[in-house]
Formats: structure tokens, sequence, C-alpha cells
């Protein structure tokens, strides 16, 4: 776990150096997908499931967390929010990820949740974090 911490807080402190770069945040790039500003909010809306899941799984067991993330983006408006906003709380939300995973109770590393929306699929928390941080960073690459 400490490597994925570790990982998770050096993405976001990269990432943050865009803030001095010039970045295009409203352009979506075909019809039908995100802009870069809507990435942002997607990944508010991961990181707010996954420090649910989190957070659960210290004291729950085979729950089960999902969302819609092509509704989320439409119904929270991320297109007409301004970016710095967005920015400002997807970082607070990661720094309070990482603030849940370095105090994990190790005895609840292996504690499943369910992330599917048909068949079951349980996955533990140890997966959940390593997979957060390559999904983060899988979309992070697609801001320019």
């Amino acid at each position: 776990m400490n490597d994925t911490i570790i990982l998770l807080t050096n993405t976001v402190n990269d990432f943050l150096a865009i803030r001095s770069q010039p970045v295009n945040w409203d352009t979506r790039p075909l019809p039908g997908k995100w802009s870069n500003k809507e990435i942002i909010g997607h990944l508010i809306d991961s990181a707010q499931i996954n420090l649910q899941r989190f957070i659960r799984c210290t004291y729950e067991e085979g729950f089960k967390l999902t969302y819609e993330q092509d509704a989320w983006v439409v119904v929270q408006r991320y297109q007409d929010t301004d970016i710095n906003d967005l920015l400002d709380l997807w970082t607070l939300l990661n720094r309070q990820i990482i603030r849940v995973l370095e105090n994990y109770p190790a005895d609840r590393l292996n504690t499943r949740c369910n992330i599917s929306k048909q068949e079951p699929n349980l996955q533990t928390v140890e997966w959940l974090a390593n997979d957060y941080v390559e999904h983060l960073k899988h979309h992070l690459k697609q801001i320019k």
C-alpha cells in the first residue's frame, strides 16, 4: 500500500503543475467526448466514490457502490463550472484519500466491496487503491 500512496501523492503533485500551463479546458475533442474540464469532473466523481469505498471497507464488507459516470458528469454540470473550483475540489478529495490510505488498518486491506453494476465483482481495498491510481493516471494523460 505504501507504494500506491507514494504514487498517488506524486501523481497529484505532478498534475498540479498544470495550473501554470495553458490548457484548453472547455473544448470537446469530438461530439460525445468529454472536455478536459469534464475529465476532471469525472475524476472528482471517481475520487468521491472510491473515498466512500475506502471508508466503508474499514467497517463493512461486501457492499455495492457504483455510479453512472456519464450521467454524473452531465448532472453536476462540470462543463459550466470554473476550472479552479474543479481543480481545488479534485485536489482536496485526493489529499483526503491519501490521508485515509496512510492510516488504513492493515487487517482491513483484504476487505472486499462489489464494484459491478451487474454480476458481483468483489475487489479488495488494496486492489481498489491500485486501480484508482491507474485510472487517475490514464485520464490525466488525456489532458493537454
